[in-house]
């Protein structure tokens, strides 16, 4: 998924939970790990590289490409928030926090990845290895980037129109 679905899934996660900012939080970050399982697309930054082995030595490195792919990133994540306050525009200061919050736990695990990578310690070893396998029982859609946009689109419509019609 990208950081954008994330983003948007992750407040809609919170906000459904909004009244208790623990389990608020909890939700968003869950929600990760739940829509990682379904099959999606994901966009390959130059800077990353694989280990078909074995997942757990895949790298990001820090190189040439990686400015690059570190702006890439960046304004995916940016979007997401962006895109999380419209559709979600809070009417006080402690829903704002909710849904910024949100975003960003429900983008969270994966610069947890880039963590583990750099640095290979626990916790992250087991976050690593959750997301690893969260991921190995879906079908990517790697070779299809435009139906793969539209199913994170379709995904991400499912789940925030419910949230606003049932918190209006």
């Amino acid at each position: 998924m990208t950081l954008t679905t994330h983003a948007i899934i992750g407040a809609a996660a919170a906000k459904i939970f909004s009244m208790n900012p623990l389990l608020a939080g909890i939700a968003a970050f869950a929600s990760h790990f739940l829509i990682d399982a379904i099959p999606h697309w994901d966009y390959h930054p130059s800077s990353f590289t694989t280990d078909d082995a074995d997942p757990l030595n895949d790298n990001m490195e820090i190189g040439k490409d990686f400015f690059f792919d570190l702006v890439f990133i960046s304004l995916d994540a940016l979007w997401g928030i962006f895109f999380s306050l419209l559709l979600f525009w809070p009417a006080d200061p402690y829903q704002l926090s909710i849904i910024i919050g949100g975003a960003i736990l429900g983008i969270l695990p994966d610069p947890l990845q880039f963590v583990y990578w750099k640095t290979r310690i626990e916790p992250f070893t087991t976050i690593q290895k959750f997301h690893i396998w969260i991921h190995s029982g879906n079908k990517k859609l790697l070779d299809r980037p435009l139906i793969g946009m539209v199913l994170q689109v379709m995904l991400a419509l499912s789940v925030v129109v419910p949230v606003i019609y049932f918190s209006a």
